[in-house]
């Protein structure tokens, strides 16, 4: 039997099953995980560790042939819910449910509008306000002094270890409670790869963060949970 959600528990996910085309790769998995806290997700390619991180902000829901079982709930705003509910809109979700991809993936236009374009989308027009969250973002995310004088270059033609921290601070711009990132390092070299731990290991004062990774390495300097993924499950 599973304990009591505590205070320090974020995110509860109970006999989760996933297939694809028929095929599962995920079954039964439950786990809980912290706030404020680093949960590396690591294991062999291709047993789930992915797909486990879109079922947590819906993200899987366009893709034909798959099917989700299970519940996923997640304190949000100091009320745990459950995230499949037909109470939870998918707008919300994604808001406080952010998500960095292996691969950085800046917008083909400015490096401001890179870090404005969800909050335009949300529906924000405090022009004001928008300006200030730029600079705290980029800050945060390390990156502020590097592009302050560049805001209007295109966002692509910064470095790679620039380009991610860039992605990350695009999703806190919205200010999210839960921080994905699927390998957000598997592209960079040391010292990006350095950069991006430290940023991650400042964040989860004030998130509950999951980070895909494969290397043990960076798993032992960051974590504070370990879960290991087999075929179809979880090991611890």
């Amino acid at each position: 039997m599973k304990p009591a959600m505590t205070d320090t528990t974020k995110i509860r996910v109970k006999r989760l099953g996933f297939s694809y085309r028929g095929r599962t790769v995920l079954n039964n998995v439950s786990l809980d995980c912290a706030d404020n806290a680093i949960t590396a997700l690591t294991g062999p390619s291709g047993v789930g560790k992915s797909t486990f991180l879109m079922t947590l902000n819906r993200l899987w829901e366009n893709i034909p042939e798959t099917e989700m079982t299970g519940t996923v709930v997640i304190k949000l705003q100091g009320v745990f819910r459950d995230v499949y509910a037909s109470s939870m809109p998918l707008t919300e979700l994604r808001k406080k449910v952010g998500m960095v991809f292996q691969t950085p993936n800046p917008l083909p236009m400015s490096i401001r509008r890179n870090i404005l374009f969800p909050l335009k989308i949300a529906g924000e027009k405090n022009s004001r306000f928008m300006e200030e969250r730029l600079e705290q973002v980029l800050t945060v995310a390390n990156l502020w002094n590097e592009v302050k004088d560049r805001l209007k270059d295109d966002a692509r033609t910064l470095s790679g270890g620039q380009q991610q921290r860039l992605c990350i601070a695009r999703a806190l711009v919205l200010e999210p409670e839960v921080l994905l990132l699927d390998e957000p390092t598997s592209s960079l070299d040391r010292a990006s790869t350095a950069v991006i731990e430290e940023l991650l290991i400042g964040l989860k004062e004030n998130l509950c963060i999951l980070v895909v990774s494969h290397y043990l390495e960076q798993v032992a300097r960051i974590a504070d949970q370990t879960v290991c993924f087999e075929t179809g499950g979880v090991l611890a």
